[in-house]
């Protein structure tokens, strides 16, 4: 996987977390947004880098069972992946969220980066470094997810849903491009 594919699917993956935290700094006083979006971004950055380690060594026990569908695999996790987010970008922002509570961060966290970890299976199929691509994908994850809750008033509703629709295309592109590549058409 190059490096730009890397930052796309980073980016891509990052567009829940981002959603999530316009929606905490639409909550959030704005004397708060900085503070608020250190918190989701720590949050979120962490957990986006740790689940696709989990799924990348998962996906590293199954690999000589699946080597001669990976291909396929990493297509439908990803196109799932990508339309999931479509189909959420049309749900409506709940704005209510007490970013100093623990207990409703960490659910927040899990949940934006469960795709995470179904990414890590694919990345294995790919032979990537999974050291980088984590360390990129939280990094990124970290920086959108503070601008996000930092400019929530500024990005709004609008762009929330954009982001997603526009992050679960690239995984659907990400995922047609492998496919293509495994089957000689690329």
């Amino acid at each position: 996987m190059s490096d730009f594919a890397l930052v796309m699917l980073a980016i891509s993956l990052a567009m829940d977390a981002f959603a999530v935290s316009v929606c905490g700094g639409l909550a959030l006083p704005s004397d708060k947004r900085t503070k608020g979006g250190l918190i989701f971004g720590t949050w979120f950055g962490g957990f986006q880098a740790i689940m696709p380690l989990l799924g990348y060594y998962a996906g590293s026990h199954f690999e000589r069972f699946i080597t001669n569908y990976d291909h396929w695999i990493a297509f439908g996790l990803l196109s799932y992946i990508g339309i999931s987010m479509i189909l959420e970008s049309k749900k409506a922002c709940v704005c209510k969220y007490d970013i100093m509570d623990n207990k409703k961060m960490l659910t927040l966290a899990v949940a934006t980066s469960i795709d995470a970890l179904a990414v890590g299976v694919s990345l294995v199929i790919l032979h990537v470094n999974i050291i980088k691509a984590a360390i990129v994908i939280g990094l990124l994850t970290f920086l959108i997810s503070f601008l996000g809750c930092t400019c929530g008033s500024k990005v709004g509703e609008w762009g929330r849903e954009k982001s997603e629709i526009a992050g679960g295309i690239v995984l659907i592109g990400l995922g047609c491009k492998i496919l293509a590549e495994h089957l000689g058409f690329i």
